[in-house]
């Protein structure tokens, strides 16, 4: 009986799966053994495929190897065989194919597409095949490197020293499966800025047989860009650099490994100008008195790739980063001159290649000036590709609009994770926000960018992260629909690299690194600028309003550390080197230089209240850079035995920021004192200064539960007693007595003061807040002062605590946001309602913001709203209920992520009004390389200032209507006239009842 049950059972299981893939609900899975004690597969290729499937069945083999130890041979007939080859390039594939053993209607003749199923008796002395069919030579070694991806293997097993987990049977569950055509058609990296790290690494460790970037290196290069399904590089080329073309082999190198060479805005027809040109020789780089010699040039160049897969870059720039250089400066003349360089160099490409140049690939980078040119009516050829840029701090300066995106030659895009130049540069870490990345390249997607996409990551150290997510999404955006993806992709990658038990929390790591880097980069915490390179500056952090922005980023950055070196402790032996490079040191770095110039911040501050702490503020601040150079000096000379020595360095271009901050050293011999400093004041308590105002907390707020600090420190020299003493019990103190000494232990410490509401008398009942414009001057009878003494050394200071705790019934189950001190704060993403828009809709985006949060209008390449008239009938609206206890004239401060406008018919715009005020358009656009484009960007926030009437005190909703789709709110302020200066907006101001 117990037979019969389990042979019914098998065979319905039998039949409802075979139900189930004629419904197509489920592909049909085969097991397929790679290495196991019986099976030890074989790998067939045809000799007369491309070199790159014999790499990247190589490639496969080593990796089989790294994870069994067990080595499978190429091109033996086994039982077990992975059939791999190119359609009309493969004897194997092509018989497969004439027997009908396999269909490929889905991969003729389509770009980098890829087939993988299983086989059973596919051919002649083989039981089962694991067949992989590529319909172009790229496609093929694609699929022979999926297998390593299902086997778990990182496409960063070398690059980051992702050691394989050993395995002793390697079997894979496969389902027949089409992978492609790929969401862009060409998709590279650009090595760039590589004097700091690659180039030194490169001539000094891994190629000193060449001294330089050279084929060994680019080889390396090129199988990361495989095992990521890449197919472009547009190669190094600072002068520490030889040009890419100067080394014959390199060429050869990308070419086994079908890599497609292009080159940057500033190398012409793939030239690279900055080692090149030779001015003693070819006399002076401009094409309106030298374009002989300059066409010499393009000639020599076009000649020697023509039987090469490559991406000329046309028109002209001037040498490095700089503009071309006329004679005649006006745009007409430029623009003029620039069409002559593109004619010139087509006709050059029509001869050196013999080919037609409508259908030999191109690019044109309307960088920087050249932009200008563009949109001042250069006339450019149709089938050549139009490469967009972002303004080089991640935000992508305009795309095609439709007559442009209808283009034969498509469009790309040009975008960077690394950048040296104004006003500062980012070249040390990964400091890019990954969401914003995705949000960027999703618009240039939606507005049909999607013929090359490429990716500047100077070193590629420590940029990995970021890599394999832009070329992920270049490969297939359809996994890419909304922001939480890119957490998934990270939770994915972090499981892969580094197992299921830590990946949630190192992404959670990593993304709270990124959130700390988009309010403000590490390598912009010096507040300086560069071209010219000026001195640190003066933070705009504050230290004594809104709970001190310094230490609450200081408290961030070491609740950081300590996640991420716990972490570090449990992550298996084989994976620690690669948490190193990918987590740990980026993540350390960024948060020891912000401590480095966080703790300078506090030691100039406290100093100059005469406050001892400021020596260990200092001592902190020095400690921070010495932990720097720990681990840069660990990364270089001990991690993988010096595998990386001289790949990564703490100071490039030796810039303020990346030195050790001068500090302030307090020497005092007079006796130990008590010193107060309150939340709200600039200079300490003071009693020898009548009426100093110093000696009073902010107004607590019983509708926002507000809390403020009391810093008790030690002035002058030894170890003093302090004791604080509420006068009511419904004033919380976090500590209320202690020691602080001046040289060592605790010289000074923070008390939180916070409200017991349930204790505080209650104020009156009334229908309406009380009238008056300062926050601070609330009649009486709102009011309930008393005091806390500190007392010391028989000395007692008194200092004012005064709480509002009205009770309105217009407040009472109230779900909106309040006055405080003068202000009301919302983060974008908390609306009280939003209404759906004709043809656009609000939705959140996470991960992004200062909030890590922030919301726009989707679809992006909606029509812009602009009459007003239209914008009150058919624009998506956000609301926002608000209670205010004072009235007038107000600020609406609107803080939106930095973005450009696409295309000329769009602005960075949204309508804003109170009430039912008409509404009032605020544009966030901003032009050129403007101050304001350059704090933007520095801060990564735009903020626009609009005013409005509050009519009365008491309720009021502020309304934000989309005018153009895309833009992104981040936070919003209100400020009835009591906001203080202050590096991001205060925390919100949300009712809590």
């Amino acid at each position: 009986m117990k037979k019969t049950n389990k042979m019914f059972k098998t065979k319905y299981h039998s039949l409802l799966l075979l139900f189930l893939v004629l419904s197509n609900n489920l592909d049909a899975q085969q097991l397929f053994t790679i290495v196991s004690a019986e099976v030890k597969a074989s790998i067939l290729i045809d000799k007369k495929d491309a070199k790159v499937v014999d790499i990247a069945a190589r490639i496969l083999v080593r990796d089989i190897q790294n994870i069994s130890n067990k080595t499978i041979k190429i091109n033996t007939v086994g039982k077990f065989s992975i059939i791999a080859g190119t359609l009309g390039k493969s004897k194997w594939i092509d018989d497969l194919v004439s027997k009908q053993k396999i269909e490929v209607s889905q991969v003729q003749g389509k770009w980098e597409t890829y087939k993988i199923e299983v086989v059973d008796n596919p051919l002649k002395g083989i039981d089962k095949a694991l067949v992989i069919v590529g319909s172009d030579r790229r496609a093929t070694a694609y699929g022979l490197l999926e297998v390593s991806r299902m086997l778990n293997v990182s496409p960063w097993e070398w690059w980051a020293d992702v050691t394989p987990d050993k395995k002793e049977e390697l079997v894979l569950t496969i389902n027949s499966k089409i992978y492609g055509e790929p969401s862009v058609k060409y998709r590279g990296v650009f090595l760039n800025d590589e004097d700091w790290g690659l180039q030194r690494w490169a001539a000094l460790n891994y190629e000193p047989e060449t001294g330089d970037i050279g084929p060994k290196t680019y080889a390396k290069v090129f199988e990361l860009l495989l095992r990521l399904r890449a197919n472009t590089i547009w190669p190094a080329m600072h002068k520490s650099t030889k040009a890419f073309y100067h080394y014959p082999e390199n060429k050869v190198v990308a070419d086994n490994y079908a890599i497609v060479i292009g080159s940057s805005h500033a190398e012409p027809m793939l030239s690279n100008i900055n080692t090149e040109w030779d001015h003693e020789a070819m006399g002076e780089y401009r094409y309106d008195t030298n374009a002989e010699v300059i066409k010499k040039l393009f000639k020599k160049r076009a000649k020697e790739t023509a039987k090469y897969d490559g991406i000329y870059t046309v028109g002209m720039r001037g040498e490095h980063d700089s503009p071309m250089i006329v004679g005649e400066d006006d745009t007409d003349s430029q623009v003029k001159l620039l069409e002559r360089v593109i004619r010139d160099q087509r006709a050059i490409l029509k001869q050196e290649t013999k080919k037609d140049p409508t259908t030999t690939p191109q690019a044109f980078v309307p960088y920087k000036e050249v932009l200008n040119y563009y949109q001042s009516g250069l006339n450019l050829p149709e089938d050549i590709t139009l490469v967009w840029t972002d303004d080089n701090y991640g935000y992508i300066r305009q795309l095609s609009n439709p007559e442009e995106q209808k283009r034969k030659g498509g469009a790309g895009v040009y975008y960077h994770t690394s950048y040296w130049g104004r006003p500062h540069d980012y070249l040390w870490l990964n400091s890019s926000n990954p969401v914003l990345m995705w949000e960027e390249m999703a618009k240039a997607f939606e507005f049909k960018s999607k013929d090359l996409w490429i990716l500047n990551c100077g070193d590629i150290k420590p940029h990995e992260y970021s890599i394999e997510l832009f070329l992920d999404m270049a490969w297939n955006m359809d996994n890419f629909e909304k922001s939480t993806a890119v957490k998934t992709h990270m939770n994915t990658w972090a499981t892969r690299e580094f197992g299921t038990e830590s990946a949630t929390e190192i992404t959670n790591v990593l993304y709270e690194n990124n959130r700390l880097s988009y309010i403000r980069r590490p390598e912009f915490m010096a507040w300086s600028q560069v071209e010219p390179v000026t001195k640190a500056g003066k933070t705009e952090l504050t230290q004594f309003h809104y709970s001190d922005e310094v230490s609450a980023r200081i408290d961030s950055h070491k609740k950081l550390v300590k996640t991420t070196e716990d972490l570090y402790k449990t992550i298996r032996n084989n994976r620690k080197d690669a948490f190193y490079q990918l987590v740990y040191y980026p993540i350390i770095g960024a948060s020891k230089l912000n401590e480095k110039w966080l703790y300078s911040f506090k030691n100039k501050f406290t100093a100059k209240q005469g406050r001892v702490s400021a020596n260990t503020f200092g001592d902190l601040s020095r400690a921070a850079f010495k932990r720097i150079e720990k681990e840069t000096n660990y990364y270089n000379t001990e991690l993988q035995n010096g595998k990386w020595n001289h790949i990564m360095t703490m100071t490039p271009r030796f810039l303020p920021v990346f030195s050790q901050p001068a500090t302030s050293h307090i020497e005092t011999e007079e006796q130990a004192t008590l010193g107060l400093a309150l939340e709200g004041y600039q200079m300490e308590v003071n009693d020898k200064i009548v009426n100093s105002y110093a000696d009073v907390l902010p107004v607590f707020n019983s509708y926002t539960n507000s809390t403020y600090f009391i810093d008790v420190f030690v002035k002058g020299s030894g170890s003093i007693n302090w004791e604080a003493k509420p006068k009511v019990d419904w004033i919380k103190l976090s500590e209320s007595k202690g020691t602080l000494n001046s040289a060592s232990g605790t010289p000074e410490k923070r008390i939180w003061v916070s409200i017991d509401w349930d204790k505080v008398p209650k104020g009156e009942n009334k229908k309406e807040a009380p009238l008056g414009h300062d926050f601070q001057l609330i009649p009486p009878s709102f009011k309930v002062n008393s005091a806390i003494d500190f007392i010391s050394e028989g000395k007692t200071t008194s200092i004012g605590v005064s709480v509002y705790n009205p009770k309105f019934e217009d407040l009472k189950n109230y779900n909106g946001f309040v006055e405080d001190k003068g202000y009301v704060s919302i983060n974008a993403e908390h609306f009280t309602r939003k209404e759906k828009g004709k043809a656009a809709n609000w939705t959140v985006f996470e991960g992004l913001g200062y909030t890590n949060n922030v919301i726009t209008t989707l679809p992006r390449n909606a029509k812009p709203v602009v009459n007003i008239a239209d914008i009150l009938k058919h624009s998506p609206v956000l609301e926002y209920d608000f209670y205010s206890f004072n009235f007038g004239e107000v600020a609406v401060n609107l803080q939106a992520v930095p973005t450009h406008a696409p295309h000329a018919e769009y602005g960075v715009r949204v309508a804003v009004a109170i009430d039912n005020a008409a509404p009032v358009i605020v544009n966030f656009q901003t032009f050129g390389r403007s101050d304001i484009w350059k704090q933007n960007v520095l801060k990564n926030a735009a903020v626009q200032k609009v005013s409005q009437i509050v009519n009365k005190a008491g309720k009021h909703t502020l309304k934000v209507w989309m005018v153009d789709p895309g833009v992104m709110l981040d936070q919003i302020l209100i400020d009835l006239g009591g906001w203080k200066s202050s590096y991001a907006f205060p925390k919100e101001t949300k009712i809590i009842n």
